[in-house]
């Protein structure tokens, strides 16, 4: 299975014993063998055995950089998924959200990343420090990131200064989630456009920018990626 854009080092929880050097091709090697195994068989389906065996390194080199499956697995995430998820300006608010919303879509339902981060989430509920590192690591930096589009949208006179960001943001991810983790109803285009629609329409947002109306236009992706 390809693996996509797994950099040469990875900040991680992950630390090497003190005064040993790590290897940086070691570290390329788990998490390849690691996302692999993460693509074919979930989280619960891999094991440390199984990475280290496919890595081609012992089990205690992969303990030295990683405190459990979890955290391993938590970096062969972020490697599959943070490439994938741009900070957008496309000029309105309706835009911006719309672009991030569908590249959120395309990540989870066109590559691994979808059912890593479903097996992650699950994980999170019983392990109290893969827990504080999917919250640090992955919805902090992801929500800060997306508030930049909210302040661009009210420096722009688009929405009000009172404007409750964060609850803007649980409803753009909430209802993603939602859908990704029941499976009860498509994930697609046509959604990512009607959760946009609603939560500009329900923000109360001011036409402004480069797209003064909201976009009903298809995009790229259109057709259902992931039926429930």
């Amino acid at each position: 299975m390809e693996t996509h854009g797994i950099p040469a080092a990875i900040p991680a929880l992950a630390t090497a014993r003190r005064g040993r050097p790590r290897s940086e091709e070691a570290d390329r090697a788990i998490l390849q063998a690691a996302t692999q195994l993460l693509a074919e068989r979930g989280l619960h389906g891999m094991s440390i055995e199984e990475v280290a065996s496919r890595a081609g390194v012992a089990k205690a080199t992969i303990y030295r950089r990683w405190h459990s499956r979890g955290t391993l697995a938590l970096d062969a995430f972020l490697a599959e998924f943070k490439a994938l998820q741009p900070l957008p300006d496309t000029g309105s608010l309706q835009g911006d959200l719309l672009a991030a919303l569908r590249a959120w879509v395309r990540a989870v339902t066109r590559t691994p990343a979808g059912r890593m981060l479903a097996g992650l989430i699950a994980e999170a509920q019983h392990d109290p420090e893969l827990a504080d590192a999917w919250r640090s690591r992955v919805v902090e930096p992801l929500r800060a990131q997306h508030r930049i589009m909210l302040r661009r949208a009210i420096d722009r006179g688009q929405l009000s200064a009172s404007t409750d960001t964060e609850v803007a943001l649980d409803l753009l991810y909430g209802a993603a989630y939602h859908r990704l983790l029941n499976g009860h109803q498509p994930l697609n285009d046509t959604f990512a456009r009607h959760v946009v629609d609603v939560i500009v329409t329900g923000l109360g947002a001011a036409p402004g920018g480069r797209q003064s109306h909201l976009d009903h236009g298809r995009g790229d992706g259109d057709t259902p990626v992931m039926g429930g």
